[in-house]
């Protein structure tokens, strides 16, 4: 697009954005590209103060139907272009987010190496994808962007053409002319397969070759070999919680499929090993560990008589070959031509691997085991096992209790198990458990739910024995609010051998509460309180050595707003942190983070270390999902980027003192008490009505009609539906399309309402400049809101009004919008001292400034075809072009969900 190198510095934007503008030209046509030049160029005029708005309505205005389908993909393709250049740029990377810095800063400290090898021997680190469905692109898309951006690294590396021959430059004019001409909407709604293989692509294309390289990075950091702490995880396929569509043989399905995904790399790679280990007996001694190995494999080639390592590597491939029959019913991809007995468990195959690394380490210094094909594959197995990424299982509290309810009373225990109080359940449950008798039977009937939910449990028993106890270790039950709700978790385990009474307790899957919602977050503590005062749940916890407790930031904020959301889960996690220490149990939290800042969105990195004191512990899991998955781990080298600030945000988090002395600790978390509950006050009267029916039913009907939520019903972008029930009320509605429709309105609500009206009502201005620089979680929490807000509109917001009905309605709570929108610049400008949003991060406000005028346009023209949509108009080209808008604004956004 002809004006881009006024409107942006960055060379990969300019260059890919006149690419996108001769295909425009060469595939759309002449006039399609000078109408849309002449709309691109009003709204930058605008944004620039040179020119109004009714410029680019004017131009809008000269569009067909035809013609704006055309229009906005090619400015969601800009958008998409622009995002792939600024991720290589690093515009979003994190400054001094990796392990080499963190362990300088550690050892300025005083903390030694043996201090961090003693953490990283006890930690965990784990982004865990989810089928969360907040990502519009369809997968096509997403693999002609990653081609761009393979081609573009030859560009850095200086070269002109592919391996294959062709012209750099023009290679890339192809994939962007392939992704004009690709369908940009799904026709159908994903399927739970569909989100597997999705999920599957990033695990063996990005985390298989990107973890093994970390390692040897971090192995040269720390100056030794260090543990395996990073492993992925994965809820697809698991996550049943309100998707009828999730089953036991979904379950099946996403555990063979990475076991097929990640036996077949072992083979390629042991292959590939095999051809490079020529080494010869008459040049070198051999270990009688791999001589063994050699001997035992069946290959008496005569050529390879002489080569102990290669006739080892064939047995090992012929294992392998025969686990992969094993394990998953099929032949090998590229069947071995040996006979070879199946590995028991990974740890076996490492074992002969390990042997002929040391052989290898104990010839001429180690030079050929030093890292290496070979420590690659050792660290892959480490890693991946023999399931590619731990699958969690989880479901809601109430079906929990229905299903174990049917159990008790089918079985002749309980009659009427949900009538029972607390701690009747509790004694109840507890006895079963006690029981090794079980409650099911292959004689009596049960309902559809209880029948699926107790395959789902036997389908992870049957894991356990085929891939080994990591490929299922967590069970995560929603809505957690009990005491009873986990222990009705492990019933169901024990009915399948996963949960095993005696002494002491065997729990091969741990069951684990979720915290969602404010009164959850503050009733958390005394929960796992009494949790670990039963015996049996404290000597099951303190024999694993950890606890896991997940924490949620979608439903806490969408039940008390951002900043309220923020300052409960930080308060529970210091609470949980005391009665982990009293019950001497290690504390593992599980961070339930979506895209968006309004769900917990943001730098990993900045909220990681923004964690309370001795709350990390070296071991934390957080959620990846949606468009952050493709944002963060769509190629090799932004994936290592971002596991590497996990990583060293957790050494930091896990092993810096406490930056704040305990009395200005005390009044920092005095003063956040006070913003948080003006915040959530505000924020409560304006969503929920106060309390007031009639008030919250207004304000519902203003969202709904305010903002596209039930056109976004027709992206067909994740296989479970937008409610947990039907209602139209919040608090059924999830929290993605809660979040979702505020962006694409652009007011962001989620992110910011509230704290406003909280931060203008502090007396001490000075005090929150104080917070803002000294303290690491406020910090925090305004960084966040400064972005969503740099990317809100009001003036856009108001438009969207507009589509409401009721005029008096309109026009009385979005004024309270407005309002708290500018008391929320307002005292976050003062309290960072800036004098506009984004003025201490130019990198980022410049990023932003630059998608401005491409979004703008969108959003008009989404809100005309809105218009003429709920005005009855029928033409299909209207509804397409409403979800082409919903696609192209979410792209050009970023983390909108």
């Amino acid at each position: 697009m002809a004006d881009l190198p006024s409107i942006t510095n960055n060379p990969d934007v300019r260059f890919l954005g006149r690419l996108l503008g001769d295909v425009i030209r060469a595939y759309g046509g002449e006039e399609l590209f000078a109408r849309t030049e002449a709309i691109r160029a009003a709204s930058v005029e605008r944004h620039r103060g040179l020119a109004g708005e009714e410029k680019v309505g004017v131009e809008l205005g000269q569009l067909d139907l035809d013609e704006t389908l055309d229009f906005v993909r090619g400015f969601m393709l800009f958008s998409m272009l622009a995002n792939l250049a600024e991720d290589r740029q690093g515009v979003t990377a994190e400054q001094g987010a990796d392990v080499a810095s963190a362990l300088k800063r550690l050892e300025a400290d005083g903390i030694d190496r043996p201090a961090v090898l003693a953490l990283l021997g006890r930690a965990l680190v784990a982004p865990v994808l989810t089928a969360h469905p907040t990502e519009v692109r369809r997968k096509s898309m997403i693999d002609h962007r990653n081609r761009i951006a393979a081609l573009l690294a030859l560009k850095d590396r200086g070269l002109e053409q592919t391996p294959e021959g062709d012209d750099v430059d023009e290679a890339i004019f192809r994939q962007i002319a392939l992704l004009w001409q690709t369908r940009v909407l799904r026709r159908e709604r994903l399927y739970v397969t569909d989100e597997v293989e999705t999920a599957l692509s990033y695990l063996r294309d990005v985390f298989v070759p990107a973890l093994p390289a970390l390692y040897q990075r971090w192995d040269r950091a720390v100056g030794e070999r260090v543990p395996s702490f990073l492993r992925p995880g994965t809820w697809i396929g698991g996550d049943r919680d309100g998707n009828p569509f999730v089953t036991a043989d979904s379950l099946r399905t996403a555990l063979a499929r990475g076991c097929e995904t990640i036996l077949a790399h072992y083979m390629e790679a042991v292959n590939a090993l095999g051809s490079e280990l020529s080494i010869s007996t008459h040049h070198s001694n051999v270990a009688p560990e791999v001589q063994a190995l050699a001997e035992a494999s069946g290959d008496a080639a005569e050529s390879r008589s002489d080569e102990p390592y290669r006739r080892a590597l064939s047995g090992i491939y012929a294992r392998l070959a025969a686990t992969h029959l094993k394990l998953t019913g099929k032949p090998a991809p590229h069947p071995a031509t040996l006979k070879g007995e199946a590995y028991p468990d990974p740890a076996a195959l490492r074992a002969d691997l390990v042997a002929i690394a040391r052989d290898l380490r104990g010839q001429a210094g180690g030079a050929l085991a030093s890292g290496g094909a070979l420590g690659r594959l050792i660290r892959s197995v480490e890693t991946f096992g023999f399931h590619l990424a731990t699958l969690d299982m989880r479901q809601n509290s109430a079906v929990h209790e229905r299903v174990v309810a049917e159990l008790l009373k089918v079985a002749g225990v309980e009659a009427d198990y949900a009538a029972l109080p607390e701690e009747a359940r509790v004694a109840l449950l507890r006895r079963e458990l006690s029981n090794a008798r079980p409650l099911v039977s292959p004689f009596n009937d049960y309902s559809e739910e209880t029948a699926s939910e107790l395959a789902i449990v036997r389908a992870a028993a049957e894991a356990h024995g085929k891939y080994g106890p990591a490929c299922i270790a967590n069970y995560i039950c929603s809505m957690g609010q009990s005491v009873s709700d986990l222990l009705e978790m492990n019933v169901l385990l024990k009915e399948v051998g996963l949960y095993a009474p005696g002494d002491p307790t065997k729990a091969a899957v741990m069951a684990i509460p979720l915290f969602e919602t404010i009164g959850d977050l503050e009733a958390a503590p005394g929960i796992m309180r009494d949790w670990f005062a039963l015996p049996e749940a404290g000597a099951a916890a303190r024999a694993r050595g950890f606890q896991e407790v997940m924490i949620g930031y979608s439903d806490s904020n969408k039940d008390g707003g951002y900043l309220t959301s923020t300052w409960s889960l930080s308060k529970a996690s210091t609470a949980l942190r005391g009665v982990f220490a009293e019950a001497g149990v290690g504390m593992q939290l599980f961070h339930g983070r979506g895209g968006a800042v309004g769900r917990g969105g943001g730098s990993s990195f900045a909220a990681i270390q923004a964690q309370p004191v001795g709350t990390v512990q070296g071991r934390i899991r957080i959620t990846e999902q949606g468009e952050v998955i493709a944002g963060k781990y769509g190629t090799r080298e932004s994936a290592m980027t971002n596991l590497e600030a996990m990583a060293s945000a957790t050494l930091l988090a896990s092993l810096e003192p406490d930056p704040l002395p305990p009395a200005d600790a005390a009044r920092f978390a005095a003063a956040m008490d006070e913003l948080s509950q003006k915040a959530f006050h505000a924020y409560r009267d304006l969503v929920y009505g106060g309390g007031d029916e009639a008030r919250g039913q207004a304000f519902r009907t203003f969202f709904r009609q305010m903002t596209p939520i039930a056109e976004i019903a027709g992206l067909k972008i994740g296989s479970r539906p937008a409610s947990r029930k039907q209602s139209d009320a919040i608090e059924d509605l999830r929290a993605i399309p809660w979040v979702f429709s505020w962006a694409q309105a652009r007011v962001m609500l989620p992110g910011w309402y509230g704290v406003g009206q909280a931060l203008d009502a502090f007396a001490d201005k000075g005090l929150l400049a104080e917070m803002a620089t000294r303290w690491p979680f406020f910090a925090a929490t305004l960084a966040n809101m400064e972005q969503v807000m740099a990317k809100s509109d009001m003036g856009l917001a108001a438009r969207y009004a507009a589509l409401v009905e009721d005029r008096n309605l309109a026009d009385t709570l979005f004024g309270r919008i407005r309002d708290g929108w500018h008391l929320a610049q307002d005292g976050l400008l003062g309290a960072t001292g800036q004098s506009r949003l984004l003025e201490k991060h130019p990198a980022l406000e410049a990023s932003i400034r630059l998608r401005l005028p491409y979004i703008e346009p969108l959003n008009l023209l989404q809100i005309e075809l809105i218009q003429r949509h709920r005005a009855g108009e029928q033409d299909e080209r209207v509804a397409a072009g409403i979800l082409l808008s919903i696609n192209a604004i979410a792209t050009a956004l970023r983390n909108s969900g």
